[in-house]
């Protein structure tokens, strides 16, 4: 059996691969988990766009089977005026994709924002561009 005369340092390389190893796995938990986090935030504004939407009938327009109707144009300014009425911290980056109604009955909104990773590395890219879509309905 061969022996070596000289090992030291062979322990080293492995230690300095392992925290490597660790340091990327605990980068990528962050940013997956900064990801995760962002597009449930964004999620939960759409959905309240949505809600308020559902609930912006236009008064122009006669009822279908007693009940009211939205409109496109409803929905949109109801959409904007509760993104208005919101902090700007919320607001990081967030922009209306869509907002309409499709039947009169259920209001649509689509937003969108840009995530960018707590900690930028190799793994990870600058940003990524996140769309939701969040749908309510009139109850009447």
């Amino acid at each position: 059996m061969r022996q070596f005369a000289d090992d030291r340092g062979s322990v080293l390389l492995l230690i300095v691969g392992m925290a490597a190893l660790a340091l990327a796995l605990i980068v990528g938990v962050m940013d997956a988990s900064s990801l995760y986090l962002e597009r449930k935030r964004l999620f939960t504004i759409a959905d309240g766009a949505a809600l308020v939407a559902a609930q912006s009938f236009d008064a122009a327009l006669p009822p279908i089977q007693g009940r009211p109707r939205l409109s496109d144009a409803s929905v949109a300014r109801a959409t904007a005026d509760y993104l208005r009425h919101l902090t700007p911290a919320a607001l990081h980056s967030v922009t209306i994709g869509s907002s309409n109604t499709p039947d009169e009955k259920t209001a649509v909104v689509e937003m969108n924002a840009v995530w960018h990773p707590p900690i930028v590395s190799v793994f990870m890219p600058q940003g990524i561009q996140l769309a939701v879509t969040a749908r309510a309905r009139t109850i009447y």
